[in-house]
């Protein structure tokens, strides 16, 4: 059977109505819960499973497949609207989309992170179909140590970028890397600040703190926005959806090449995922911009390039998965675990022996990506009610959303209590002008990164330089090298060390 023959037959499978139908009602359901705050693309996925069990295998991971790139890409309409993001990836540029609406642009907001959210999942869903064996052959042959670095540029980058002063956003990163520290040690299962509590013994999750930190906190400043001196978001209408995009695409073409390849190469790494890659595409973006001054104020520019690399991302986390059975992400390993449970064993004998059916699970991402554009178009037609509801009415709705969001995760009122204490102190930081994002994301990769240096210096012996020793891993390790002493200089330089003994001028002193 020639790739054509497949190719066309596989096309067949995706193009029956149990396929599209399923395909429909998972897109419509995953925006539904994208849009929710505190339920993510993976708690969607999780749901869906019981439905499966009843359903032939290429519409049951079609059914997960929509709904989870719609999920992913709704999880940003809270973020917009709210301030607070729906996925971890979209908590990366949820302060530049908040930005938008507050000049009263959420309607280009919301058309950019569903725009360019599809077209990085349609190239994305080419670059899986074209070379996703070749991509997996090559994320195979990264070990702990490429990891190691890869989390460390990722940390560095979200550090860097997230604050007009590096320092304080170093601050926020390590406040995330210390709270990630919670739990069971990775090596001997001994717990770590645990303080007799059961429940800080499976460590603390993200989630409740991410709302916290973002919803809560914004909240809190809400009651004393004087202090702030910010308005309150505009009450225009969201209109005209996708008006002007094509002369973004036009301006900025190299942010959504650099979103689609960063994403479709970061994904394709098993255990990465997506969410890592809109971090490290946000701030490569102000890196490369030409106008970084802009960023933080409502810039599209970070934001093409990280919603075109979540999609992406989601996309390319399927190599491993499809290629070698190895899951990229979460929500892979639970397609995975559907795929064997239908009888359908993932992996090189998949491609050899039943080579339509991978190809007809890469078509259907096309399908629903595709659907990204009307289903968006519809939900920035919607959202404008949003903006139109008084502040007094959507306050307690969004602390409604936030409790139920925070208590979903583990069913546990301690869920409750991470989200209040976090957004108290998310409060206190954004009130110094100290970022949160950092906090976040070190949060998430913090277990990342120190698993795979305990398993590198288990693997060295002890020894530091055997972080240098493969080349993938040096080039990686120069480059992180080269962040924190560029950032060094460039602070040196900026503040020149006064003269002691110099009198300093008081501004208005005569």
């Amino acid at each position: 059977m020639t790739n054509l023959d497949i190719l066309s037959q596989a096309l067949a499978n995706v193009l029956q109505f149990k396929v599209l139908a399923s395909i429909l009602i998972g897109a419509v359901y995953g925006l539904f819960i994208g849009a929710l705050p505190g339920l993510t693309a993976t708690m969607a996925t999780a749901l869906l499973v019981p439905l499966t069990f009843y359903m032939d295998p290429l519409p049951a991971i079609a059914l997960i497949v929509s709904s989870t790139a719609m999920a992913i890409t709704a999880g940003d309409i809270p973020g917009i609207l709210l301030r607070i993001p729906g996925t971890p990836a979209s908590a990366a540029y949820t302060d530049e989309a908040y930005a938008m609406t507050r000049q009263g642009r959420a309607s280009e907001a919301l058309s950019l992170g569903f725009f360019f959210s599809a077209m990085g999942g349609l190239i994305g869903a080419l670059v899986l179909l074209v070379s996703g064996p070749l991509l997996a052959r090559v994320a195979l042959n990264f070990s702990s140590f490429e990891f190691f670095w890869l989390a460390c540029l990722g940390l560095l980058t979200c550090a860097l970028v997230s604050s007009p002063q590096p320092a304080k956003g170093g601050v926020s990163l390590l406040l995330g890397l210390l709270v990630s520290t919670v739990g069971l040690d990775v090596t001997t299962g001994q717990p770590r600040f645990t303080f007799g509590s059961v429940e800080l013994s499976g460590g603390v999750s993200f989630i409740p703190v991410m709302i916290g930190m973002f919803a809560m906190s914004e909240i809190l400043r809400g009651f004393s926005a004087s202090a702030f001196d910010l308005p309150a978001p505009p009450k225009g209408e969201v209109y005209r959806p996708y008006r002007g995009i094509f002369s973004l695409v036009g301006r900025y073409p190299m942010s959504l090449l650099r979103g689609t390849a960063l994403g479709s190469a970061i994904g394709a790494l098993p255990g990465v995922g997506g969410d890592l890659a809109a971090w490290i595409a946000y701030g490569m973006s102000r890196r490369f911009s030409r106008t970084p001054e802009k960023f933080g104020t409502g810039h599209p520019e970070g934001l093409i390039e990280a919603t075109s690399s979540n999609n992406a991302g989601l996309s390319s986390a399927w190599i491993p998965a499809l290629v070698f059975g190895i899951p990229g992400d979460a929500v892979t390993a639970i397609a995975v675990g559907v795929l064997f449970m239908k009888g359908v064993a993932p992996g090189p004998r998949l491609f050899v022996e039943n080579p339509v059916m991978p190809t007809s699970i890469i078509l259907s991402f096309f399908v629903a990506n595709l659907l990204l554009f009307p289903l968006g178009y519809l939900a920035i037609k919607a959202s404008r009610r949003v903006l139109s509801v008084p502040r007094s009415v959507i306050v307690p709705m969004i602390l409604i959303c936030c409790f139920v969001g925070s208590y979903a995760v583990n069913n546990s009122l301690f869920g409750v209590g991470t989200m209040i204490v976090a957004g108290l102190v998310g409060y206190v930081m954004e009130r110094n002008q100290f970022p949160i994002a950092p906090v976040i994301l070190g949060l998430v990769l913090g277990p990342v990164l120190e698993r795979n240096f305990i398993m590198s210096m288990q693997i060295s012996h002890g020894n530091l330089l055997g972080f240098f020793q493969r080349p993938v891993a040096a080039g990686l390790g120069a480059l992180v090298c080269f962040m924190i002493a560029f950032t060094l200089v460039r602070a040196l330089r900026r503040k020149p060390a006064m003269p002691a003994g110099t009198p300093t001028i008081q501004k208005g002193s005569n």
